[in-house]
């Protein structure tokens, strides 16, 4: 299936590891030129190097601070001097800490709430100033099964996440006219490959404090699929919500979780 991403301007936030790695790798395998914006410079220029190896028709690295405005603005203007506009936006940035609430602390939660959620703001009003005008784009976020079932030890990062979906319904609501289409993919437990596919600012780079193997397990077996999901899995949703093939769907929330919720 021709998903017609050949030559389209892409923005991939938090591209450099896991998921986000797996969304460049996946545009890139379809032609799109590709904008990554990621503080961590090292991993995201293996992915740069990758994506032009898999057939993109181009990709650059902007070193970007999702949580400021200035340089998502900064970021946006360099995807839209090298490749002349943005047609599509996948937020991807995500972070997160395990550990019940009443050990957690105001300043972890203004960070959670701030790498998770302004950030998705920040992206998104930019993203919305090139798309209004030429009556047309997608936006993706990631969100998470945790925004849905709720789960111990992620109560701040899945109220925040929750929030993502409330967000992009509304989004869609106010620029469907506009051409604009906005979904939500929510992972559940994702883990990569190998250590190849993460840097030091991944949640993963250190997967034991996530969950022991003996954990992934359990979690496998309690799942419909009996498997945990791979950062491709991920990757193959936003793709399709993000092409043409996708054009009659907005304002979604997609869980892509091995049927860990099942909601609707």
């Amino acid at each position: 299936m021709d998903l017609e991403l050949k030559g389209k301007s892409v923005v991939v936030t938090g591209g450099g590891s896991n998921i986000g790695r797996a969304i460049v790798l996946g545009f890139a395998e379809e032609g799109a030129n590709i904008t990554i914006g990621d503080i961590d410079e090292v991993q995201a220029n293996k992915v740069v190097k990758l994506a032009l190896e898999k057939g993109a028709a181009g990709v650059q690295l902007v070193k970007t601070d999702v949580t400021d405005l200035n340089q998502v603005k900064a970021m946006f203007a360099a995807a839209v001097k090298k490749f002349g506009t943005v047609d599509n936006l996948v937020n991807n940035v995500g972070w997160d800490q395990l550990m019940y609430f009443t050990q957690t602390t105001p300043e972890l939660w203004q960070k959670i709430i701030q790498i998770n959620y302004l950030a998705v703001l920040n992206c998104t009003r930019v993203a919305l100033d090139l798309m209004i005008p030429k009556k047309r784009g997608t936006i993706v976020s990631i969100s998470s099964d945790a925004s849905r079932q709720g789960e111990p030890r992620e109560a701040v990062y899945g109220g925040v996440k929750a929030a993502v979906n409330g967000f992009m319904k509304t989004i869609a609501r106010e620029n469907g006219r506009d051409g604009i289409r906005c979904n939500v993919v929510c992972p559940g437990v994702t883990i990569p490959e190998d250590d190849e596919e993460v840097g030091k600012t991944s949640l993963w780079v250190n997967r034991d404090a996530m969950f022991t193997p003996e954990q992934l397990e359990k979690v496998a077996r309690a799942l419909p699929l009996r498997k945990v999901g791979r950062p491709r899995d991920i990757a193959n949703a936003v793709l399709f919500l993000s092409s043409v093939r996708a054009g009659h769907i907005t304002g979604q929330t997609l869980s892509v979780s091995g049927g860990y919720s099942m909601i609707g």
